[in-house]
């Protein structure tokens, strides 16, 4: 660019319309129509009203004055400065004279980083008509006017509402991201000139070229610039509709919005403030990427420009940059001096924040400070996990052989300034987990200190416990020192039998004892209470280390611990088989098999591990290592159930159930109560012997059977052979000795009455001929019934005939 197009605008005789009145008296060369058009938008002006007829020169320097800037589409500038004239060549008031300048370029480039709103008061503007029509282009660079950096802080240091400026920045800060309008309102345009180069000077340099603004409108509702300037007295009709659109700062009456949300780029650029922002700004140009646009995108260059400036930074501004640091490749080696500064003015950060600074220092090639930072985020890391910090990352294993070797003298200090013993378990797991190198000794000896503190603790809670169990299988050391420390324990206390039993010894594993007999039974009992499935297994290994073939009365009550201190009869069984059984066993073994046999019956499961167990004793071997009493006991359940299984008659398999041991003895009257009655009612029965035996039934055994067999004769649709010979054997007793119970004979007269009123006349007359050597009298009874039910079947059977003959079939007959 080598210099701005001029144009003058106002009311004259000679112009380029070639009439008076308003219109382009002067113009560069090569301005188009479009620019033309432009300027004329922007250069109307409207005075207060007590300024209107203003003639004097005095008068006319109180008028307010507008320093316009915009910007196209296109990327051009146009910067206009609009005066009041007062009276025109006709004296009618109302005149003003626009000089405009425009450039195709962007505004600036060739003016020393020039501000549009610089040009303020410049030396350039002229009010004076032009006798030509054609005028020069302005080179460049433009003078520029009084203001500066210098010159705004020195009016904020004095104006009442200084501190409004934050707020005045964020609004403009909105205003150019959402195409709205911030208005400001003071005494004089000079006034307002100095809150809009505030706020360019504070925004970044190519946000304050797109700045578009005006210093004074008398209607800034017709406006749609960034920045509108007025007078009190000008014309601010801002209806309920513009709110959303228009941020009003009125600086002379002393109202301003109540809320505007504050970035924190703006609280960082204000604390900087003008008088320094320039050189930050400069500054900030190492570390863009010029593709900031929002305002969040400037917030993380500015902060890392301020703080190699000095600068001190907020928590805000620290994250801000912590943030935009792993995506700032273009930063290339600066990427290690932006974390040193973070690093060296903020000692407070936490692991992330810190971890990002390293990451940062070892992108940028800084070892030492990548080291540093690592040092720093390990002690952090360890220390965090170490007292249980909430949601503390655990350790990560260490490649760097030196980086470890620090690690491990800081481990050695903080285990020796440990206080608990799960601050030392941790250490531990983290010397474990960060691939520590350890002396082998000193980590021997904490392991046996460690081991010895936790045998003693009363109570570990829920984490403690946790963590030893992993210390225990992951440092081989420690479970190594917890097995001495279990020994030592067994050794010098007495009564320590369960030590298994308790933390942290239960997490020890067999191939942890190696060969320690005397630990290895110790544990095994622990493991019988814990896995109880286990117990006969861990019997005979017991037994092996101890060169037995028998267990003691007391190593049996230390594997069964449970109340009633008995096997059940499926570990009888399998203990009974595992026992040479032509070596005795002792009588401890021998009282429990038998207390096993005694033990009551639940189920017809536990019933068959019963039969089991008896007939395994009754081998003659096993039969030997059983008091008498235990042998008579195993041998009538094992004739009771070779009754149930061999006797071919019901009456003699209930009469050999009639024992007296049957009710006295569990397996026997559960034998009685599961399959007697199914036996007896699957043999055939001799009725003769039965109606004799019936009346000696035991109460329960001649109820249950006389209720089944009346059931079997009721619904059984086929009378067989072995049905009839019970029923045969029921209807006949007599019990002459007065045995049976009223209830039994009322079931007996039932049954005879059932069979009367409802079986078949063939099977009345089989039941009268098997029934007649012991009940003469009820056969002929039976036998006279089945006759009248025939004689009766036969004669509605001629009936029926009779009438399908004669009329043939009825509808109603079957």
């Amino acid at each position: 660019m080598t210099g701005f197009q001029q144009l003058y605008y106002t009311s004259c005789e000679h112009g380029l319309s070639g009439s008076s009145g308003f219109q382009f008296n002067a113009v560069s060369e090569q301005v188009t129509a479009g620019t033309r058009h432009r300027v004329e938008g922007l250069a109307g002006y409207e005075p207060p009203r007590a300024l209107a007829e203003s003639d004097t020169p005095e008068l006319l320097a109180r008028c307010p004055v507008n320093l316009c800037h915009t910007v196209s589409g296109t990327g051009g500038a146009t910067t206009l400065c609009v005066r009041y004239a007062g009276r025109d060549s006709a004296r009618r008031f109302g005149n003003y004279f626009a000089h405009a300048l425009h450039t195709e370029g962007e505004f600036g480039t060739d003016n020393g980083g020039l501000l549009p709103i610089e040009l303020w008061d410049s030396p350039l503007w002229t009010t004076r008509v032009a006798d030509t029509t054609t005028i020069p282009d302005r080179p460049a660079p433009l003078p520029r006017g009084p203001l500066s950096p210098r010159a705004v802080r020195a009016f904020l240091r004095t104006h009442p509402h200084a501190d409004q400026l934050p707020a005045l920045l964020a609004a403009v800060f909105a205003a150019l991201a959402e195409d709205g309008s911030v208005v400001v309102v003071d005494d004089t345009t000079d006034r307002i000139a100095h809150w809009f180069a505030a706020v360019s000077y504070l925004l970044p340099p190519q946000l304050a070229r797109s700045l578009s603004f005006a210093t004074y409108l008398f209607r800034p509702a017709r406006s749609r610039l960034h920045l509108i300037g007025t007078v009190p007295g000008a014309h601010l009709d801002l209806g309920p509709d513009d709110e959303e659109s228009y941020t009003v700062f009125d600086f002379s009456a002393g109202r301003f919005p109540e809320v505007v949300p504050t970035h924190h780029l703006v609280r960082l650029l204000h604390r900087i403030g003008v008088g320094s922002i320039r050189s930050v700004w400069s500054w900030t140009a190492e570390y863009t990427s010029g593709q900031e646009r929002a305002l969040g995108d400037w917030h993380a260059p500015v902060a890392a420009a301020a703080a190699a400036g000095g600068i001190e930074l907020t928590a805000a501004d620290v994250r801000a940059v912590l943030d935009w640091l792993p995506g700032a490749g273009h930063l290339g080696p600066r990427r290690a001096a932006v974390a040193a500064d973070i690093h060296h003015k903020h000692r407070d950060l936490d692991d992330r924040q810190v971890a990002a600074l390293s990451a940062a220092a070892e992108a940028g090639g800084d070892t030492a400070l990548h080291q540093e930072l690592e040092g720093k985020l390990h002690q952090s890391r360890i220390r965090a996990y170490v007292t249980g910090a909430e949601n503390a990352p655990g350790p990560v294993p260490l490649n760097d052989p030196g980086e470890r070797e620090r690690a491990t003298a800081l481990w050695q200090r903080l285990l020796a300034d440990a206080t608990t013993s799960r601050q030392r378990v941790r250490l531990l797991l983290w010397a474990v987990g960060a691939r520590l190198t350890p002396p082998p000794e000193l980590l021997a000896q904490q392991s046996l200190d460690l081991s010895r503190v936790l045998l003693g603790a009363s109570e570990a809670g829920p984490g403690l416990r946790a963590e030893v169990g992993q210390l225990v299988h992951t440092l081989p050391e420690f479970r190594a020192k917890l097995a001495a420390a279990v020994q030592e324990v067994l050794e010098d206390r007495g009564g320590q039998e369960q030590l298994f039993a308790q933390f942290p010894a239960d997490l020890l594993r067999e191939r942890d004892l190696g060969e320690q007999p005397r630990l290895l039974e110790h544990y095994w009992l622990a493991q019988a209470e814990r896995e109880p499935a286990r117990t006969i297994e861990l019997l005979f290994r017991i037994l092996d280390v101890r060169g037995r073939t028998a267990p003691d009365a007391d190593l049996l009550r230390a594997l069964w611990r449970q109340p009633s201190r008995t096997w059940t009869h499926k570990e009888a069984t399998e203990i009974a088989v595992r026992f040479p059984p032509d070596e005795p066993v002792g009588e401890a073994v021998a009282e429990w098999l038998d207390r096993a046999v005694k033990q009551e019956v639940a189920d017809e499961q536990a019933l068959r591990h019963c039969l089991t167990l008896c007939h395994t004793l009754a081998e003659p071997g096993r039969f030997a290592w059983l008091p008498a009493v235990a042998q008579e006991r195993v041998r009538v359940v094992v004739d009771l159930d070779e009754a149930l299984r061999r006797t071919r008659e019901a009456t003699a398999l209930a009469v050999a159930f009639g024992i007296p041991q049957v009710q006295a003895l569990a397996a026997p009257r559960a034998l009685k109560d599961h399959l007697l009655l199914p036996a007896l009612l699957k043999l055939p029965a001799d009725p003769a012997r039965l109606r004799a035996e019936l009346p000696k039934f035991a109460f329960r055994l001649a109820d249950v059977y006389l209720r089944a067999v009346y059931r079997d004769a009721s619904t059984e649709r086929r009378i067989g052979t072995r049905l009839l010979s019970h029923v045969t054997g029921v209807v006949a007793v007599t019990d002459p000795d007065g045995l049976l119970p009223q209830a039994h004979l009322d079931l007996i007269s039932a049954l005879r009455q059932h069979l009367a009123d409802h079986w078949r006349p063939d099977d009345l007359n089989r039941l009268a001929a098997v029934l007649r050597p012991y009940d003469a009298k009820l056969a002929a009874r039976y036998e006279e019934i089945a006759e009248l039910r025939v004689g009766r079947v036969k004669k509605w059977g001629r009936k029926l005939t009779s009438r399908r003959s004669s009329d043939g079939p009825r509808a109603d007959e079957d």
